[in-house]
């Protein structure tokens, strides 16, 4: 087989920080993408067991070298440079383009097989190159693939998903993007990157790829105005006994507003803000489209009750593109003037296609969907056929001067950046549980509903689908309790019982999901989800930057840790220093 992997150049997460509630970059070295390092260790163990070949490419300055080098090291037969002050300003889709462009130049030689690709990068996460990539290629894509065999040209693969599992099967060539523990990664220390030989780095300049346009010419988002979020924490750290210190932790937390009223386990309650009733316009009004996923309801919810507000400035209509079943009165409560109703197919490929075949009839102002893998994978594949600016993993939306604003998080939301796009199709992905969940409009006639017919290709097949966890749950809850590696799983239900009192959803460090102690679906963190509860109590927890990065949004943060020196008392608001053991079975009396 030849195996091309695609691998980006980030910084160090270790050596990120929060410094008084800013993001700390300078000085801060770089290495290569975590999930891209899985993706070098298995082409390299795939060619070595085909007696293929593996060539792995990156796109950056020349500094980017030495992730090549380190790949080489680690087995690859050669690096490739893509390198030219052209390239410079490339968004995801002119990314996607100029690396298209690099393996159609390699593919000359000998076509490839298969191309990996890291799930996502960690400074960005909008996981949108490798969909698009596959879109511009023509080839089937599977994402975050956790493990997978090859046989007669088929790639059986078992993929996690953002609650649970499916197994996939699809031809070579494809694209797959790769989990982070789908193998361990490619790490090589610097004397042995500097060994490799000059020689195993080839370099592709913009003209070797031919006329573009590149870069910032060929990307079809800007980037507006940046913002580096400030969470100042309390840092109280309390003292005395475990009794003393839990009574006036309780103490703070209802002064703080943190604990009084108990949530139910469902999250926050409706925003006051209902979605107003519609407006009834016309067949030429604007159209902003919102793809529902299925078995996403709340997601749905949450897109259509934003889109109605979005609208509203460009008095445009609210188009609900249901895929599979679908109660078009609901759809109507949350905020749908229309219903597109997409039968066929639920496969991402497919119904990008019958999306892109919409959107060339009907021409949207916007079109948003859920940032989940079938979201990003599906407004991928859509923005790269139709050239649309795609924002990926916003947070929030508005409109300005007529045009829709994205605000665009990084590193879990350390920094924001107002994102727009130049095409005429303006695309987003939305992060799931960070829009309000607002009040419905009274249920009324039910919207208009048009058929849409999806076509099935037949080149990705699911074979099966476990559904494991509710992620959304966590996401939109009001209360979470976050657990480390110093709670054995024996002992998760001392702190089931604090979930209860609180009304409260489990969460986790990369660490015990890594130990498989629970749902990766739960974890926390720079390769996990990022949360914004009232209340996040974190058990046993280091507090490293790539977990805590993941709770900027939170309220107020409770940590509990036997250890006066743990990091996480330098990013909490209330620090008890105590035994957890102790500790939780106090709190669940104190607030029950």
């Amino acid at each position: 087989m030849r195996i091309a992997v695609l691998v980006k150049q980030v910084p160090v997460v270790e050596e990120m920080a929060l410094v008084d509630g800013r993001l700390r970059r300078q000085g801060v070295d770089l290495e290569m993408n975590a999930y891209c390092r899985r993706a070098v260790a298995e082409g390299v163990e795939l060619a070595r067991a085909s007696g293929g070949s593996c060539v792995v490419v990156t796109l950056g300055p020349p500094s980017a070298e030495d992730v090549l080098r380190e790949a080489v090291a680690w087995g690859a037969d050669e690096g490739v440079l893509v390198s030219d002050p052209a390239f410079a300003g490339s968004d995801t889709l002119a990314t996607a383009r100029a690396l298209a462009g690099a393996l159609g130049v390699l593919g000359r030689e000998a076509p490839f097989d298969l191309v990996l690709v890291g799930r996502n990068s960690i400074d960005a996460d909008t996981g949108q190159v490798g969909p698009e990539l596959a879109e511009l290629l023509g080839l089937p894509f599977a994402a975050s693939v956790r493990a997978l065999e090859i046989e007669a040209g088929v790639v059986a693969a078992r993929c996690e998903t953002d609650d649970g599992w499916r197994s996939l099967r699809l031809p070579l060539p494809a694209v797959l993007s790769t989990a982070e523990r789908l193998t361990d990664p490619c790490k090589v220390p610097p004397d042995g990157r500097a060994a490799v030989p000059g020689d195993r780095i080839r370099r592709l300049a913009a003209a070797d790829l031919g006329a573009g346009p590149w870069g910032a010419a060929a990307s079809a988002t800007v980037v507006g105005p940046v913002r580096v979020l400030e969470v100042v924490r309390r840092r109280e750290v309390l003292a005395g006994s475990p009794v003393e210190q839990v009574g006036r932790a309780v103490e703070r937390l209802r002064e703080l507003g943190a604990v009084g009223g108990v949530p139910g386990l469902e999250g926050p309650e409706p925003d006051t803000d209902a979605v107003p009733p519609p407006v009834q316009p016309g067949e030429e009004a604007p159209v902003v489209a919102v793809v529902a996923e299925p078995g996403r309801d709340r997601t749905t919810r949450e897109l259509l009750g934003e889109a109605v507000h979005v609208a509203a400035p460009v008095s445009a209509a609210v188009v609900a593109i249901a895929v599979g079943g679908f109660d078009a009165t609901e759809l109507g409560t949350w905020g749908a003037d229309r219903v597109v109703a997409l039968s066929g197919t639920a496969v991402e490929e497919d119904v990008a296609e019958a999306l892109r075949a919409w959107c060339g009839g009907h021409s949207p102002w916007a079109v948003l969907l859920p940032g989940t893998l079938w979201g990003r994978e599906v407004a991928g594949r859509v923005a790269a056929a139709l050239g649309a600016g795609l924002t990926g993993d916003a947070v929030g939306l508005g409109v300005e001067d007529g045009r829709l604003v994205c605000w665009k998080p990084a590193f879990g939301g350390s920094s924001v950046a107002a994102v727009t796009a130049t095409s005429a199709v303006q695309m987003a992905t939305v992060r799931p549980g960070v829009l309000p969940l607002r009040a419905p409009r009274p249920a009324g006639a039910a919207p208009e509903v048009a058929a849409l017919e999806g076509r099935t290709r037949g080149r990705v097949t699911v074979v099966d689908h476990t559904h494991e966890d509710e992620v959304g749950a966590l996401l939109a809850a009001s209360a979470v309790v976050a657990v480390g590696q110093g709670v054995d799983p024996e002992e998760y239900d001392a702190i089931e019982r604090l979930c209860k009192v609180l009304g409260a959803e489990l969460a986790a460090s990369r660490k015990v999901t890594d130990k498989g102690w629970m749902p990766r679906g739960r974890q926390v963190g720079i390769t996990g989800h990022s949360v914004a509860p009232a209340l996040y109590v974190a058990v046993g927890l280091s507090g490293k930057f790539n977990h805590m990065v993941g709770v900027r949004g939170a309220g107020v943060v409770l940590a509990v840790n036997s250890d006066p020196d743990a990091v996480v008392f330098g990013c909490c608001d209330i620090g008890i220093v105590a035994d957890w053991h102790e500790v939780v079975p106090l709190l669940v009396d104190a607030l029950g």
